[in-house]
């Protein structure tokens, strides 16, 4: 603490926030400084240049970035048929909540094009043929082609109802987000609230983690619950849980955009 916070005020630096958290069960410390640009009189490749040296001698290593709020994050934003979280985050991005350039929506479905469309952003249609191994695996190379080309920081599945292949999961790791309908571990899988209507549960939430190869089982970023009772319906509980997804996601991607997640394993540190 005291050997970054002394590497920022000797560079004229205004640390405008502070975050940190010491893992005593594996030993690992966690940080996040936030600081004035304006107040360094050298640019963010300078600084980076500059605090290698420091995270060298604190054996940081590669386990560290520094993220120039000045340039607005790109995202790719994946989606099937429902629409209740494209929608959200378009309304926060036309609001100006979320300051973002969506780079793309691409859908496995042409259900979402006008309301894209409608927003002035690109829409890109990728059918993913059921029952058609090759033609899923082409589908899927069509799609990390469109994604990668557009360089984003945040690659959000809003819905998006595919499973991502292994090497995509890899080649994305720490930049696909995936909105689950369920407070998971719980519920893991397809149809969750019928599940969660079967066994009689009293709250059901939805979980934003990030995309690992093991279904549903990533990082968890956000988490959020609603209550239900006994006389809520499944289309009752699917009604509520859109309302939960949209905040959770919206939530998760803003701290994944602004730098407050730090991975650590399968846990994270969210500041």
């Amino acid at each position: 603490m005291a050997r970054i916070a002394s590497f920022l005020t000797e560079a004229g630096g205004w640390i405008v926030e502070a975050d940190y958290h010491s893992d005593p069960d594996t030993n690992w410390f966690f940080t996040r400084q936030e600081v004035r640009a304006d107040s360094l009189p050298f640019g963010v490749e300078e600084l980076r240049t500059r605090f290698a040296e420091v995270a060298r001698q604190l054996s940081a290593l590669s386990d560290w970035s520094i993220i120039d709020t000045g340039v607005k994050r790109r995202v790719v934003i994946l989606v099937s048929k429902e629409g209740h979280c494209l929608y959200d985050l378009l309304g926060r991005v036309h609001g100006g909540e979320l300051d973002v350039d969506v780079r793309a929506v691409i859908g496995n479905h042409t259900d979402l094009a006008d309301i894209t469309r409608a927003h002035g952003i690109p829409f890109h249609h990728v059918p993913f043929p059921p029952g058609d191994p090759e033609g899923k695996a082409a589908a899927f190379a069509q799609l990390s082609q469109l994604v990668d080309a557009a360089k984003p920081d945040a690659i959000v599945l809003a819905r998006f109802m595919q499973v991502l292949p292994a090497g995509l999961c890899a080649r994305w790791a720490g930049r696909a987000l995936n909105i689950h309908h369920s407070f998971l571990p719980s519920f893991v899988g397809a149809r969750p609230y019928h599940q969660a209507h079967k066994r009689g549960v009293k709250l059901i939430g939805a979980t934003c983690h990030y995309v690992t190869a093991e279904l549903d089982a990533g990082p968890i970023i956000e988490q959020n619950v609603i209550r239900v009772d006994h006389g809520d319906s499944v289309a009752d509980m699917v009604r509520k849980g859109r309302d939960i997804e949209k905040v959770v996601l919206a939530g998760g991607l803003r701290a994944h955009l602004q730098g407050r997640i730090l991975v650590h394993g399968n846990k994270t540190v969210v500041f």
